[in-house]
Order: structure tokens, then C-alpha cells, then sequence
């Protein structure tokens, strides 16, 4: 199993949730208004006058065979909108309840 942890510009919001349920992903933890900036390109999303913009980031538990997949859509998807800020982390959960 693996924790996928993606924060996104909270335009996604509905579409984060599809594609996971696309991948047969139904639970999720999210968080809304969180702000950040992207280290790569970008605007900053800091919900301040300069910066009204804010995050919403969600942490999903995953099966090993769906990451593949859900990484590659949510790539394809920055890749549309890059100055959205889109960013995805994956790693290994080896014990959970």
C-alpha cells in the first residue's frame, strides 16, 4: 500500500476527487485552505490580498497497482495547467489499522 499526498489549486477540487473514484480510490483524507508555493513555476497560494489563491491538499491510501495510474493522470493534468500548481508525493505504508 502506498500514501499518495497531493496538493492542488482548489479549482481541482471536484476533479481530485473523480479521478481518484476513477481508479476504483474511494477514501481520502482532504484538507482545504492550504497555502504554499510551488518550487518549480507557479504563483504563490497564500489566501493574502497579493496572493487570494489557496490549496487543498489530500492523502490517500493506495493500492501498490492503482499509483502508476493515478500519478500519471495527475502529471497529465499539470501538464495542462501548469500555473495552477499541481503536485503529487508517494511513499510506502507498511503498517495501518
Amino acid at each position: 500500500m502506498k500514501a499518495v499526498f497531493i496538493a492542488y489549486n482548489q479549482a481541482y477540487n471536484e476533479e481530485i476527487a473523480d479521478l481518484l473514484e476513477s481508479f476504483g480510490q474511494r477514501g481520502f483524507t482532504r484538507w482545504d485552505e492550504v497555502s504554499g508555493r510551488g518550487s518549480e513555476n507557479g504563483e504563490p497560494h497564500m489566501g493574502s490580498h497579493a496572493w487570494p489563491v489557496m490549496n487543498h491538499a489530500v492523502l490517500a491510501m493506495v493500492e501498490d497497482s492503482a499509483v502508476p495510474g493515478i500519478l500519471a493522470a495527475l502529471h497529465e493534468k499539470d501538464l495542462k495547467f501548469e500555473d495552477l500548481g499541481l503536485r503529487a508525493f508517494c511513499w510506502t505504508v507498511d503498517e495501518h489499522i
